[in-house]
């Protein structure tokens, strides 16, 4: 007995209340969008700077430990990894710690370096710090642009394949939903002050290809009905080929939400951001391919012969048979 988490044939009106659905996710973008402004984000050590120190010792290196004696310090953000290398010996244990930038001084002072050894001593007493290195603000600044840029190169990326593969409308409509995706990410990040750092950038992209994942599928049996069923207006194909990709999405989001719960839950506090993220981008960008992209979609209409030229309006029940 196989198990459906969605019958396989389902009927669901997706669009009787498609402004409703516009209307919410515009509100959402708005309150998101005003809480980055009010309240910023929580920068961690990648955009804010700090000092990165490389540890060496012949004993194992215990994470928890580590984290457990310099939380004592209170110091402020400290991330704590180990390195893993083929070349190491037996008696070469090296972990990397980054403190965050102390009283906005670009490095750490040498008092807290040598509180930190100190702290660490107890723990693993033959520990060295083979490197101390500093990143100012000038270099994390930079760093922020940066990812800006990404993220707005891989959305403008999205644009052109779409637009190629189908219409504009239906790039317009792919973007619209990645633009609503990254924007709530970013608004609940910045309401419940969640770190922020590199991660939680790559999350943004993957996210923003999770989406877009969802977004072309459902486009792909749009086109396909809209060639097939021609007297049907674009509604009513919208909601067929939403039904008959429903079950599939589902099954996706399901089983990808499954592994990244097991990931928060049991991964630790170094993925913890990344994994919450990844969770948030799932159902959002679920939602958004069924209730955001297909409404642009709506909204704007599409011709149905792709190889005449296009004379529909804004109407969204435009429908031109071919």
């Amino acid at each position: 007995m196989r198990l459906k988490l969605v019958p396989q044939e389902t009927s669901f009106d997706f669009f009787s209340h498609w402004k409703v659905w516009l209307g919410i996710s515009a509100f959402l973008m708005v309150v998101a969008f005003g809480s980055f402004m009010v309240r910023g984000l929580n920068y961690g050590i990648d955009f804010r700077g700090g000092t990165t120190i490389r540890t060496e010792s012949a004993q194992p290196v215990d994470v928890g430990a580590y984290r457990g004696v310099l939380d004592e310090l209170d110091i402020g953000d400290v991330l704590i990894s180990e390195v893993f290398d083929p070349a190491f010996g037996d008696d070469e244990n090296v972990a990397m710690i980054r403190i965050q930038a102390q009283d906005e001084q670009e490095a750490a002072t040498p008092e807290t370096i040598a509180a930190v050894e100190a702290a660490l001593a107890s723990v693993a007493p033959d520990i060295k710090f083979v490197s101390v290195e500093s990143v100012g603000p000038k270099v994390s600044g930079e760093l922020i642009q940066t990812a800006v840029i990404a993220v707005v190169l891989a959305i403008g990326a999205v644009l052109i394949y779409i637009w190629l593969r189908f219409e504009w409308q239906f790039a317009l409509g792919a973007v619209v939903a990645l633009v609503h995706d990254v924007i709530l990410t970013i608004g609940i990040f910045s309401e419940l002050q969640i770190k922020f750092d590199l991660a939680i950038i790559a999350a943004l992209l993957t996210i923003v290809g999770y989406s877009l994942n969802d977004t072309v599928v459902v486009f792909d049996r749009v086109r396909e009905n809209l060639r097939k069923y021609k007297k049907k207006s674009l509604a009513e194909v919208l909601n067929l080929s939403i039904n008959e990709t429903l079950s599939r999405t589902f099954m996706t989001s399901v089983t990808t939400l499954l592994a990244l719960v097991s990931l928060f839950v049991l991964g630790g506090d170094v993925i913890r951001g990344f994994v919450f993220a990844m969770i948030w981008g799932v159902i959002v960008g679920t939602y958004s391919s069924i209730f955001v992209a297909s409404a642009v979609l709506l909204y704007l209409g599409v011709k149905r012969d792709w190889s005449k030229p296009s004379n529909t309006s804004g109407n969204q029940f435009a429908n031109v048979d071919a």
